[in-house]
């Protein structure tokens, strides 16, 4: 009898290793208590088992791929409902929350990595692995579900209907807090497909939601995600989480990596890598009307027009705070979003706007967010509860906010 019971807790053990072995850094905390807690709460605990059991029926590697497309597409449409209050709430998790869709998301991708196919007589090799890990990433974070028209429609008072494009990022720091949540990533979640009312008519709002991870911009996702995207947009802004009990409109974007280490514990610390760097500049601007969203009533948070950068200064070897931005042939070390990945992705995307011959027409920049912070006595990441009554204020709060933003600014635009 003790062989007989043993025996199966062995092997057990082993295809657990092996998972976890062949999991992504990301997924490896997939397992934890609070990521497994809202999941559940959310009703998202069943996306990756269905998921798997489709995967297990595909007969081809064409069928596979279909169902990774489809069921990422489902995920960003679920979570966008949930979140827009569409459907039934499962759980009794705050429907505002984004933290379901980044571990629904985990969860598919750690099936995907352990599922190989050959079961059904066709494998699944290395690089179509990845091309169908890079297939869910792109539904599941809506950047194939942005649905700007080419030719502006009106509204049935004749106004031309305006065009928003925002987007937002995964939780990170983790490691730090795996409880953690990202209001831009909410916030995408709260504005994708709706319509805000500006003194020039309505304008419609398409998100999308981008990883904390290096290499993934370094692969240019950020440019084939929005080029051929801006030239059709009013205004655009990118949105990440920064400084504690303030918003901050950032005026100048650095071409440089800072090291800060990303989702997958990577760290990279250089210059911006991009496209024709040869024309790379060290710095690019907002062109966001931001005195206007400054000077303007949108919410409880103070919203700031940060100037500051720390620069090398042309002929000098030492990094400089520089309060007013940067000075002439200096080289960037940290724009006003500091030199991680929200400062990266705006630089690519007001880049990516210049080198499309749109700086003097359209609008678009970074907003820094208050940080999302836990009510007092929910501060301890081993033993804090995943959500609290202050945690969701805020960050409805700031939802409401970035909406009155985006209003300041399209009325600025008059």
């Amino acid at each position: 009898m003790l062989a007989a019971t043993t025996a199966p807790a062995a092997a057990s053990t082993t295809a657990t290793a092996e998972k976890t072995a062949s999991a992504s850094v990301e997924e490896q905390r997939l397992d934890r208590a609070a990521p497994q807690e809202i999941l559940r709460r959310s009703g998202f605990d069943a996306v990756a088992p269905q998921f798997a059991r489709a995967l297990d029926r595909a007969q081809s590697y064409g069928e596979a791929e279909r169902i990774v497309v489809r069921q990422g597409s489902a995920l960003w449409k679920r979570a966008v409902d949930r979140a827009q209050d569409r459907g039934p709430a499962a759980g009794d998790l705050s429907r505002d929350d984004d933290r379901p869709l980044y571990w629904a998301r985990i969860a598919m991708t750690r099936e995907l990595r352990q599922w190989s196919g050959a079961e059904h007589d066709f494998g699944v090799d290395k690089d179509r692995q990845a091309a169908l890990i890079r297939a869910l990433e792109t539904t599941s974070r809506g950047q194939d579900s942005i649905r700007h028209p080419s030719h502006p429609k009106k509204d049935a008072a004749g106004h031309r209907i305006k065009r928003i494009l925002v987007t937002g990022f995964d939780p990170f720091t983790l490691d730090r807090d795996v409880r953690i949540s990202n209001p831009s990533g909410a916030t995408a979640l709260a504005l994708d497909g709706t319509v805000i009312d500006t003194a020039d008519g309505p304008a419609r709002v398409e998100t999308t939601v981008f990883p904390v991870r290096w290499q993934d911009f370094a692969d240019g996702t950020v440019e084939r995600v929005l080029r051929d995207k801006l030239p059709r947009v009013d205004l655009f802004t990118t949105i990440s989480q920064g400084r504690v009990g303030r918003f901050d409109i950032e005026r100048t974007n650095g071409a440089w990596r800072g090291g800060f280490p990303d989702n997958e514990t990577l760290s990279r610390t250089e210059t911006i890598p991009v496209t024709d760097p040869a024309t790379q500049p060290q710095w690019t601007s907002t062109t966001l009307p931001y005195k206007e969203i400054v000077n303007g009533a949108t919410g409880r948070f103070p919203v700031y027009d940060n100037t500051s950068v720390t620069e090398i200064p042309a002929g000098g070897t030492d990094p400089v705070v520089r309060p007013d931005g940067p000075t002439a042939g200096s080289t960037a070390r940290e724009g006003g979003g500091g030199n991680y990945l929200s400062n990266e992705i705006a630089y690519r995307a007001t880049l990516l706007r210049d080198r499309l011959g749109l700086h003097e027409s359209l609008p678009g920049g970074h907003v820094h967010t208050p940080v999302l912070q836990f009510g007092a006595g929910n501060t301890d990441p081993a033993t804090g509860k995943v959500t609290d009554p202050e945690f969701v204020r805020n960050r409805l709060d700031i939802i409401a906010q970035v909406r009155q933003i985006l209003t300041a600014a399209m009325n600025a635009r008059r």
